[in-house]
């Protein structure tokens, strides 16, 4: 006997006035975060380019919102049971500070490989943390045998109604703050963030477009769409750790499919560049799931000249030991950072010579490694690692070119 397939009738959906609703009683707790036009963004994509400052929030993060809601629908007896959470770090802080808000106790569940400051920070908040499993679905296994054996009550990370109704707060914000908006764009990891917008304004402001982005290493929604059913990824690859979902969800999948515009992927090294640039021209700190919309922009620069569009920079909360790798990562896309192997004669004089070569074309050497004892260079030569700061792609490109005249080899490190 075949069994029954589920219908898209026996999915929940969220209506704008689920999310009226939330907007209510999240405003007994939560201030509306920033919407801020930024001069340099919107003269670079000639556009007025609006950053919605979701890592502003008291935890750093969007997911405050979701999870707060969801919390504070809670009947008394559950609230006596308390929640339970499985989290790589964001929503993990929203269910702790939401929890604390409302006197209900907390348990997360975070993989093992969460960012430390996200650990620190839940901890913080009064949760008790569980450290289980080496990815986010590991954990999220090990929180359900938990929530089974104990009688928690479990806050899913994204699908949820009432977190997506939490989380569309934000689109109901957007609206007061820029009415005439035409175009919003904000990341994708299970997806809870852009169905709550994209039901509020797909209500309120029909020709609104929206994108969501996501990373090349975590693709997951991407991929239903052009499948046109859900799919569970092998593996996901990124640093951004806030959007590497494996698999995704039917019910995200049904809401976001009639309303987004398309959805965008920007790899690791374009997401550092992000990153970079938020912090040189907005002055504000992201993490990778943060800036990964900034990161998609390329890609539709003749579709938003002359709109007003917005990048949700959805979190805040990155360790500052990645944050140096992603500075350095990013400086590197920009062009303003080179990093090249340099073969030269083995005389007295030559490494005096090449450093002068350099300073001549106006470059700063960062760093220096003199090799002499590589086993694949002959005895009269040897071999310089440099790591050099320059003003730019063009300027990088005329040190190669010095270099390339006046040395044996010049091998450019990507």
């Amino acid at each position: 006997m075949k069994k029954k397939s589920r219908t898209i009738a026996s999915l929940y959906a969220v209506s704008l006035s689920d999310i009226q609703a939330a907007k209510n009683e999240l405003s007994k707790y939560i201030p509306s975060s920033p919407l801020l036009l930024n001069s340099w963004l919107s003269e670079q994509y000639g556009c007025e380019l609006y950053l919605k400052m979701e890592n502003m929030q008291p935890i750093g993060s969007f997911k405050i919102r979701g999870a707060t809601y969801k919390i504070s629908q809670l009947s008394p007896a559950d609230r006596k049971k308390g929640v339970i959470a499985a989290s790589a770090g964001n929503h993990a802080q929203g269910v702790a500070w939401g929890s604390r808000k409302l006197g209900i106790k907390s348990l997360i569940v975070m993989p093992k490989t969460a960012p430390l400051i996200k650990v620190e920070n839940t901890r913080m908040l009064g949760a008790e943390v569980v450290l289980e499993g080496d990815n986010y679905d590991e954990a999220y296994a090990a929180a359900q045998i938990i929530a089974k054996k104990t009688g928690r009550v479990f806050v899913h990370a994204f699908d949820d109604a009432q977190v997506i109704a939490g989380q569309g707060t934000l689109g109901l914000e957007l609206l007061e703050q820029l009415p005439g908006v035409d175009i919003v764009i904000g990341s994708i990891g299970g997806g809870g963030l852009m169905a709550g917008v994209a039901t509020a304004l797909k209500e309120l402001r029909p020709k609104t477009v929206l994108i969501g982005a996501q990373s090349s290493g975590a693709p997951s929604m991407l991929e239903s769409f052009k499948k046109g059913s859900v799919v569970k990824l092998d593996r996901v690859d990124t640093f951004a750790d806030g959007i590497a979902v494996k698999e995704a969800r039917e019910n995200l999948y049904r809401i976001l499919a009639p309303r987004l515009s398309k959805i965008l992927v920007a790899d690791d090294e374009s997401i550092a560049a992000a990153i970079l640039t938020l912090l040189e021209k907005a002055k504000v700190v992201s993490e990778g799931a943060g800036a990964v919309s900034l990161a998609c922009l390329d890609q539709i620069k003749k579709e938003i000249r002359g709109k007003k569009v917005v990048v949700i920079v959805g979190g805040g909360n990155i360790d500052v030991n990645v944050l140096s790798r992603v500075i350095d990562r990013g400086l590197i896309r920009k062009g303003r950072r080179l990093r090249v192997n340099v073969l030269i004669s083995d005389r007295p004089g030559s490494l005096a010579r090449l450093t002068e070569l350099i300073a001549r074309q106006g470059a700063n050497i960062l760093q220096a490694i003199h090799d002499r004892n590589e086993p694949s260079i002959t005895i009269d030569k040897t071999e310089v690692a440099l790591t050099l700061e320059t003003r730019g792609p063009e300027h990088s490109e005329e040190v190669i070119a010095a270099l390339k005249s006046q040395v044996l080899k010049v091998t450019i490190v990507h």
